[in-house]
């Protein structure tokens, strides 16, 4: 992502590191199935060196800790308030952007969860990852597709990230380098009682990190009125999420 994206999208995450834990229901799922698939496809109890990119508070850290044996644990994420993550589980922190800091050399095991779709370029990120690995490592990797947030989309909102992208571009980025063991996506929706929940709830999960606007009382009318005739039904409104993963394996 670009400096100014970067830095934006590291305050906001900052702002909401303490709310967005309970908040980000969605993210927890995602991080539900990587795991799931990674043990599904047969991946090794044990790996000696890992990396996670993205770790936040901890959604993923916590669940692939949880279910395999990581000898030396690597954790990366934009927000120095993460660094509380890596000391949970005992891991070493690598704080600043995944694109420019040092990585590891050959880590077994490459994981992000929901951090992709914030880089401008998220193919070229995951060839670096898939030529990162050592012979015989495990990718991991989960971001959002292009109906992410779409009801946001619809009322003319700039909050979008800009690495959207679907489940097969995610394995055509390492075709070639790696086995693809499980590749999909789907959709699902949040309800909420007003457009305002929906506002509160992008605010706690610090992804209305692009967004520029600063709401007037007007402007909050017009987005209130404009969502609920779209997205109104009698149980509310409605955010939808499009959660995209891979899971690959190196030869060797």
């Amino acid at each position: 992502m670009n400096v100014q994206i970067a830095d934006r999208v590291q305050r906001s995450f900052s702002r909401s590191f303490r709310s967005y834990h309970g908040s980000a229901s969605q993210q927890a799922k995602i991080a539900d199935r990587l795991v799931h698939e990674m043990r599904a496809g047969g991946a090794p109890h044990r790996f000696a060196t890992g990396l996670e990119f993205g770790c936040g508070t901890g959604h993923l850290t916590h669940r692939v800790c949880g279910a395999f044996d990581i000898g030396q644990l690597t954790v990366n994420d934009l927000s120095p308030e993460a660094a509380e993550t890596a000391t949970a589980v005992g891991a070493d922190f690598l704080c600043g952007d995944a694109k420019i800091v040092e990585w590891p050399f050959q880590p077994k095991l490459i994981t992000s969860a929901s951090m992709v779709q914030w880089l401008h370029d998220p193919a070229t990120f995951l060839q670096r990852a898939a030529k990162a690995l050592a012979p015989g490592g495990w990718l991991a990797v989960s971001g959002f597709g292009p109906e992410q947030y779409r009801e946001l989309v619809k009322v003319g909102s700039t909050a979008k990230a800009p690495g959207l992208c679907r489940s097969e571009d995610l394995a055509a980025a390492v075709e070639g380098q790696l086995e693809i063991i499980s590749c999909g996506e789907n959709l699902s929706a949040l309800h909420f009682d007003t457009p305002r929940g929906v506002l509160n709830h992008l605010r706690r999960t610090g992804v209305n990190g692009r967004a520029q606007k600063a709401w007037t009382k007007t402007s909050l009318a017009q987005f209130s009125e404009h969502y609920v005739r779209h997205f109104g039904d009698d149980d509310g409104v409605t955010l939808t999420y499009n959660p995209t993963w891979i899971v690959a394996r190196k030869h060797g």
